[in-house]
């Protein structure tokens, strides 16, 4: 790895020699009217084979031009072609500033674009000279769907579902791998993980109108960070414009599940200063929503006579406040024509405040007769309160404080007339805060359950004998968990013009890449006994909850529980009033330390091998560097020691990518990649925990080898002159050493003395048999499938209807895993890979004219496999969900305009089912939301 290193500085050291005989063209171009800058622009030196395309910033750069003069011809989807005259020197830079004027021709007319064809235009300007295969959407795009967080504007793009977290898309699945396989950047710069046990970015923290546009790299080039097997997903801020712009939001709205409001407000303020030398944008976003959910949930049980039943049932129902805040900065400053530094930060954070009341009967077993057969049932029945501490923080509720925050320096430099270098410095932190969290929970004797499950998919279990006099208090506990993990990311870019194809364009880049990470979890619980009765249930301040209107079913009765103002002003630290006790069977085992040093380098060669033709080639090589330190926790509760893993592997990641452009619309792309994931933090930790009271045994996996996968990519994009796209693509994946849990039901204390030599003391008795649960890398997985998208604006159709604009596309994937076992050690067969979503399908009709603009929104996936179970009895599936979502708004002003917006109308559930789709796992509902506002904009 070092050599590898080595010989790009040594290539760098050597390009420098570059002579000085061409000269440079370089700019910006913006849209005429509104001064923003437009990605994705075609520029061409006539005559000769010069050509290029506009960053993110709008900026352009021509390299090495012989000196002359020369036509520059610009071209844009949904604008005008521009022209201009140009003169090159040579040793010298030429800069322009270049505006467009929106509109051109489509067929026979002059097509006129609103602001949302404007979106539409940006992103796919920038899709179609992307030389890999990506989804693009731009703010303006995100603006006009009526998405709160980026995770519910990412699940529109084809090939991409969201699992969700109380009503608000939160993991990304991409093209059915699981969002462990995917990875989330900010500008370029990986996002940490505020979760303590995974990899998973956290979308439902980042505000959508924080972001100005949402890359989704399908296929990766040598340049980009090899951890992505489904995908990387690029969140880009928003950039300093080319004149003063002031955008203002504002809305509220209600909640019908519990009648509380919402509200939303944004700012953005940006200018240029210094003659345009320095460009400064702010944004910042507010969002109060005060909702909830109704959720229940059951086990499924198949005893030795194969009869199926519940053995346990939960009624839950949940109280949510989440106020999400997140704070923007980016300066740009311009050197002169050849050298460009930028900086930038961005703050979000998210305070999660919750309160549970759950009925929850577990332990639920059959009763028999002499025929064995089922007489009845006993089970125990417990209510729960979940809450926090009466403070300004806590508010006798359950406090979540996720963080995610990055801050970024970077340059942009012209060496010479030859030479493009670009560098970055980065540092990013995420965190999870729960302080102060609490539980009490009352619990009534064991009794006979009436259990109802003649419909699966919402079974029924009750003990109508057990009254509340009959509950007495079991426990009250307080924990606080904290997770945080940083990293420091350093890059370095090196490229130069280098063709082996006379006349025709040929760029070399080499790079460095350097990531820096540490994640720790340091989790405690106590429990607190009253030094005086607390009384049974009735006689203690309580809550009573009906069943009225709940979503579920009014079946469902969650009953009395204590209220959580009581348990939040309980004073836990006065002795006189509780007698406090540590309990480390609740942390001990999950508390890690985890640090990974990953280096890279890369070469990548671009070469246009005709007119129409061009080829990517290059390899990647990482080398990753892990320590980790993990707990060794025997019977429960004792620390028998720590155990330590250093571990190194370099892979090595080549690939190749194909753009065919048969005329200026059609584009096809080919490519085959290679790409890596690696394990989650704890499955790696070194640690070690046995449960005797349930005979289990968990064990982290210091030997987990990342996944590999070989990626092979076919697209087809016509694009259409009115701002639209039709494109189509297969996909095929090839995993080996991809990550699942394994499970042995038959773990003795053999097993553990041959599996763990270096820990002294042997959890398991002689002669019992104990579940034994670790990841482990399976074989291999192959995932395929297709897809096809459709973006259009109506406009040859007559009169108003010009105005209808249509948005679909589908997804279709399959998988078939291989080498997995199930708990009796036998290896499974047609099993998929969890995250594989068979059926994806987005569709929206919309309509614009110059005041005035709907869109009606409609989001499908189907049911899939989300987690293994011991066997396809237990394996649990994410079930079917569809959302429909309408927003419109009116332009009063050229700068006023209000909206509105209505989320979930179909009142989609979050629903698991286990083994079958009528056995009920979870079904939690939200009901629809409601949001109306205003939006400034100059």
């Amino acid at each position: 790895m070092q050599k590898f290193l080595f010989t790009i500085l040594f290539s760098w050291m050597s390009i420098l020699c570059f002579g000085q005989t061409a000269g440079l063209v370089t700019g910006n171009i913006v849209d005429k009217n509104q001064h923003l800058s437009l990605p994705g622009a075609t520029l061409k030196l006539k005559p000769g084979n010069h050509y290029t395309v506009s960053n993110q910033q709008g900026k352009f750069e021509f390299l090495g031009v012989p000196a002359g003069t020369y036509t520059l011809e610009v071209t844009y989807i949904g604008y005008q072609t521009f022209t201009q005259e140009v003169t090159v020197a040579s040793g010298k830079a030429t800069d322009l500033q270049l505006k467009l004027e929106a509109g051109g021709i489509a067929g026979k007319e002059v097509l006129v674009i609103g602001d949302r064809l404007r979106g539409q235009a940006k992103a796919l300007n920038q899709q179609r000279n992307n030389p890999n295969i990506t989804n693009i959407v731009s703010a303006d795009q995100i603006g006009r769907f009526p998405d709160a967080n980026v995770g519910d504007a990412i699940k529109r793009i084809p090939g991409i579902t969201m699992q969700n977290d109380q009503g608000e898309a939160r993991n990304i699945i991409i093209r059915g791998l699981a969002p462990e396989l995917n990875s989330v950047t900010l500008n370029g710069d990986r996002i940490p993980s505020a979760e303590g046990d995974n990899r998973r970015v956290q979308m439902d923290l980042i505000p959508s109108d924080m972001v100005q546009t949402i890359e989704v790299n399908k296929t990766l080039t040598p340049d980009m960070d090899a951890d992505a097997i489904g995908g990387s997903v690029n969140l880009v801020t928003r950039a300093a414009p080319n004149g003063l712009r002031v955008s203002a939001t504002a809305s509220g709205g209600v909640n019908p599940i519990r009648g509380k409001a919402l509200y939303t407000g944004g700012l953005v303020v940006a200018n240029r200063f210094f003659n345009n030398k320095l460009g400064a944008v702010v944004s910042a976003s507010y969002n109060n929503n005060d909702y909830g959910s109704d959720d229940m949930e059951a086990t499924w049980s198949k005893d030795d006579f194969g009869n199926v039943f519940v053995s346990e049932s939960e009624v839950r129902k949940y109280n949510v406040q989440r106020i999400r805040r997140s704070a923007s900065a980016a300066l740009d400053y311009k050197i002169n024509a050849k050298n460009t530094i930028y900086a930038s930060a961005m703050y979000n954070w998210r305070d999660d405040r919750e309160n549970r009341y759950r009925l929850r009967l577990t332990d639920i077993e059959p009763e028999y007769d002499a025929n064995d057969a089922i007489t009845g049932y006993v089970g125990s029945i417990r209510r729960e309160t979940k809450g926090g501490i009466d403070n300004g923080r806590n508010k006798s509720r359950r406090l979540e404080d996720q963080r995610v925050q990055n801050y970024s320096v970077r340059g942009e430099h012209l060496l010479g007339s030859k030479v493009d270098l670009d560098w970055s410095a980065s540092y990013s932190r995420a965190s999870e805060d729960r302080p102060n969290e609490r539980y009490i929970e009352y619990r009534a004797d064991d009794g006979p359950v009436s259990l109802d499950v003649s419909n699966p998919r919402f079974p029924l279990a009750t003990a109508p004998s057990v009254r509340d006099e009959d509950f007495g208090f079991k426990s009250l506990s307080e924990n606080h968990d904290f997770t945080k993990e940083n990293e420091y990311g350093f890059k370095l870019n090196l490229r130069f013009p280098l063709s082996v194809v006379p006349g025709q364009k040929g760029r070399l880049r080499v790079g460095t890449r350097l990531r820096l990470k540490d994640k720790e979890r340091v989790n405690n619980f106590f429990e607190y006994e009253p030094t005086t009765e607390f009384g049974n249930l009735a006689q203690i301040s309580n809550i009573n909850i009906s069943g009225k209107g709940y979503q579920p079913g009014e079946k469902y009765v969650p009953g009395t529980f204590v209220v959580n103002t009581f348990l939040g002003a309980q004073q836990l630290d006065d002795a006189s009033k509780f007698e406090k006790n540590d309990n480390p069977a609740e942390y001990l085992a999950v508390n890690f330390n985890a640090k990974e040093r990953i280096s890279a380098g890369y070469i990548r060669w671009d070469q246009d091998l005709t007119s129409k033709l061009s080829v990517i080639a290059g390899v990647r090589v990482e080398n990753t560097h892990i320590n980790y330190e993990g707990n060794v926790v025997a019977e429960e509760e004792d620390l028998e020691g720590q155990r330590k893993v250093t571990n190194s592997y370099t892979n090595v990641l080549p690939g190749v990518t194909f753009k065919y452009n048969v005329n200026s619309d059609l584009v096809l792309r080919a490519a085959a990649t290679t790409s890596i994931a690696r394990p989650n933090y704890y499955d790696i930790a070194p640690y070690v925990s046995s449960v005797a009271d349930d005979a289990e045994l968990s064990a982290g996996n210091p030997s987990l080898k990342a996944a590999y996968a070989w990626n092979f990519d076919l697209m087809a994009e016509q694009y259409f002159k009115s701002v639209g796209i039709l494109s189509g693509g297969l996909f095929y994946k090839s995993i080996s050493d991809f990550i699942y849990t394994y499970r042995d039901n038959a773990y003795t204390t053999e097993k553990f003395a041959a599996d763990y030599k270096d820990v002294a003391t042997n959890p398991i008795p002689a002669g019992e048999e104990w579940v034994y649960k670790q990841a482990r890398n399976g074989d291999n997985v192959r995932v395929y499938g297709f897809e096809v998208a459709l973006q259009r604006q109506l406009d040859f159709l007559p009169g108003f209807l010009k105005g209808f604009g249509v948005y679909v596309n589908y997804t279709y994937t399959k998988s078939k895993a291989d080498g997995i076992y199930n708990a009796d050690g036998d290896k499974r067969d047609n099993v998929s890979l969890p995250g594989t979503a068979p059926h994806m399908f987005n569709a929206s009709l919309s309509y614009e004219n110059p005041r005035f603009t709907a869109r009606l929104s409609g989001n499908y996936t189907a049911s899939y496999l989300d987690e293994l179970g011991g066997d396809d009895f237990d394996d649990r599936f994410y079930d079917k969900q569809f959302f429909l979502d309408l927003n419109a708004s009116f332009k009063l002003t050229k700068t006023l305009r209000v909206f509105g917006e209505a989320n979930n109308l179909t009142n989609q559930p979050l629903r698991y089912y286990q083994g079958i789709s009528s056995r009920t796992m979870q079904a939690e509902y939200y009901r629809p939301r409601y949001n109306f506002g205003v939006k400034f904009d100059l």
